[in-house]
């Protein structure tokens, strides 16, 4: 009965969401102010619904309910509970209900709490997320039914990937899908504000917060899945390239771009047209990295394994929403006035060209991402690599990051260059110390990491400048979050740079009792044993560490096998142990044994790197994260007590 319950509630949200759809339209077409009522409790029911058929999705892999296909193909009643509920969105289908719920509770609290549009605006845009939310209804129910049941239960599942069985697929993508969802409701906005031209101040303080919520969970998302990979794939990286790894950047250059871009229109009125386009490119790229992951154009270890003609419904929709925005935009870009001038030496004219650098590292990410399928849709077989986007993207996103230097330090509307150098000296300075400090002391390093940690001393310097000469227990929280955001830039740059000019491996066949060296770790192979997981058996190696100090570290990788279900093949995983210290991670997986001769014993393949400040990258990207909260949460003071104020007013204004 869940799965039958289940199914109805989508039948009936996606019933809400036509409904929302049609009163909206009609309304919007000069029809009875009555169906404008209709929309916002449609609108909240429709997010309810779907939520809760969520839920019973939840319970059928919690119970294990192998009657029904997903739960068969994607659980096992052995698995841990967490990878039970997981599971539940580690599938196709499942994330697709995940991406929907969340598009659905989206538009139920714009219908609850979003006050500041006319009403003919905030109808526009629930009416905007409705026509969304029926084109995922549709591609649900008609392609991929999560409910569907199996006309004979087999005894047990075949089980989750076991690359998925990881804490990490319970975080990272329900924070990416919140994200791409975010930049769904700043579509809506725009289209809202497109339909009813009511571009300005009103509609970028109204998008503003959706744009900030979804870029913090962006940047956490793509942040945890890089830590993610790092340690479970076994190879030592933090970012491959992979084509599900850039179409998760792409949507979050684009929200890095319309977040500055929205801040200008909301604080200063100018940028209007610009912040409407880059709303829509935003979800465009969320539309493009979902069509990709589920298509099968593309093999990657985090794509889902898709037939074709779902690939087609949703390039079908793909055409339809963006066709449809841009259509709209060039109707009405005659009518979209960009605005109060600006000069060029302005803050916002900084935003402009950091705006104009993000999308163009988006526009090389995406060519070099896309570029392989048309090249074997020619006949052509061609992989496009890290060597092409660290020479395409790493020189702009240097610039990108010098160009962010100057934007705080800069006025609004119109300043003097002459005073933007005078603020620059100290940054200038602790760039030009660790550039010297690495010719000299760095030994031979790539032009491209000594400019990176150069950067990065020259940012994180000036970061900190719109702090001087401020009591900082009056500093509003948005300029604490801008300042730990660009000092969390900072830190990210240094580990990243630093990481690829420091890096030592070491690959050897070890005896147990052998020491191997890996830059001033002496580390002592002491062997091997076998273990037992909750629904795998694995080879636990054992290492001891010891540093030039004499401390010492007990390090314990492991070779896992997961056993084949259900006729499935058994799986072999590699789980890397890592030693965190301050200068960096030591990094060790346990490989294939090797046989020994002559009756020696066997030896094994170990791997070994030190990674200098790595872990500075994922801790960049937590202050980013963190930064961007303290702006959403001052934004938010700052709008309570606008609201008391402008009560107050209406009170005095009243008054006998």
């Amino acid at each position: 009965m869940i799965a039958e319950l289940g199914l109805a509630l989508l039948w009936i949200a996606a019933a809400l969401a036509c409904l929302s759809l049609i009163a909206g339209a009609l309304f919007l077409r000069a029809g009875p102010k009555d169906l404008a009522s209709l929309v916002r409790p449609a609108s909240v029911a429709q997010g309810v619904l779907t939520a809760v058929a969520f839920a019973l999705l939840i319970a059928l892999f919690v119970r294990s309910d192998m009657s029904v296909e997903l739960v068969a193909r994607n659980s096992n009643s052995l698995k841990p509970m967490i990878f039970k509920v997981a599971g539940a969105w580690g599938n196709h289908e499942g994330s697709m209900l995940l991406w929907l719920t969340i598009l659905g509770l989206s538009g139920a609290l714009v219908a609850l709490f979003e006050k500041r549009l006319r009403e003919d605006t905030l109808i526009a845009t629930l009416t905007a997320q409705a026509a969304l939310s029926l084109g995922f209804f549709a591609f649900l129910l008609f392609s991929s039914n999560p409910f569907n049941r199996l006309p004979v239960a087999p005894p047990d599942g075949q089980g989750l990937n076991p690359l998925l069985q990881d804490i990490g697929l319970a975080f990272h993508p329900p924070t990416l899908y919140v994200g791409y969802v975010g930049l769904s409701v700043a579509f809506s906005f725009a289209v809202g504000a497109l339909v009813t031209r009511e571009i300005g101040p009103a509609f970028a303080r109204a998008m503003r917060p959706w744009v900030l919520g979804s870029w913090i969970f962006l940047t956490l998302g793509i942040t945890a899945g890089s830590y993610w990979a790092y340690y479970e794939l076994g190879w030592g990286g933090w970012w491959f390239w992979d084509p599900v790894e850039n179409v998760s950047l792409i949507p979050w250059l684009a929200g890095a771009a319309l977040l500055h871009s929205v801040a200008v229109t909301a604080t200063r009125n100018a940028l209007r047209a610009w912040t409407v386009m880059l709303a829509v490119i935003g979800f465009s790229m969320s539309m493009v990295g979902t069509f990709i992951v589920r298509s099968g154009l593309l093999t990657s270890v985090h794509s889902f394994a898709v037939d074709p003609e779902r690939g087609t419904f949703l390039l079908v929709l793909m055409a339809l929403y963006i066709g449809g925005a841009l259509t709209l935009f060039a109707i009405r870009a005659g009518t979209v006035a960009e605005g109060k001038k600006f000069a060029l030496v302005s803050r916002e004219g900084s935003l402009v060209i950091n705006n104009l650098l993000l999308t163009t590292i988006l526009a090389l990410v995406l060519l070099g991402t896309l570029y392989p399928i048309v090249a074997e849709a020619m006949g052509e077989k061609i992989s496009v690599g890290p060597p092409y986007y660290n020479r395409v993207a790493g020189p702009l996103a240097l610039i990108l990051c010098l160009v962010m230097v100057a934007g705080p330090l800069l006025a609004w509307r119109k300043d003097d260059g002459r005073k933007l150098w005078s603020r620059l000296p100290p940054a200038i300075f602790a760039g030009a110390a660790v550039l010297f400090a690495l010719v000299l002391f760095g030994g031979k390093i790539g032009i491209l990491p000594l400019l990176g940690m150069s950067v990065a001393g020259v940012v994180a310097v000036a970061s900190l400048a719109p702090l001087w000469n401020r009591n900082l227990r009056r500093t509003p929280l948005p300029t604490w979050g801008m300042v730990l955001a660009h000092f969390g830039v900072a830190v990210a740059l240094a580990g990243m740079a630093a990481e690829s000019a420091f890096i030592k491996e070491r690959l050897v066949a070890a005896a147990p009792g052998e020491t191997v060296r890996v830059a001033d770790f002496a580390v002592r192979f002491d062997g091997v044993r076998p273990v037992a997981g909750p629904n795998y058996t694995a080879l636990e190696g054992s290492l001891t560490a010891t540093t030039p100090g004499g401390a010492s570290f007990v390090l314990k990788p492991e070779s896992r096998m997961f056993p084949g279900l259900m006729g499935t093949a058994p799986t072999e995983t590699n789980e890397a142990a890592l030693l965190t210290r301050p200068g960096g991670q030591l990094y060790a997986v346990l490989g294939q044994p090797v046989p020994g001769t002559n009756g020696a014993p066997d030896r094994y393949q170990l791997r070994l790197w030190w990674k200098p400040l790595v872990w500075w990258i994922w801790l960049g990207g937590g202050l980013i994260a963190l930064g961007a909260a303290l702006a959403l949460i001052g934004r938010a003071q700052l709008l309570a007590i606008w609201r008391v104020r402008r009560a107050r007013k209406a009170e005095e204004r009243f008054a006998p």
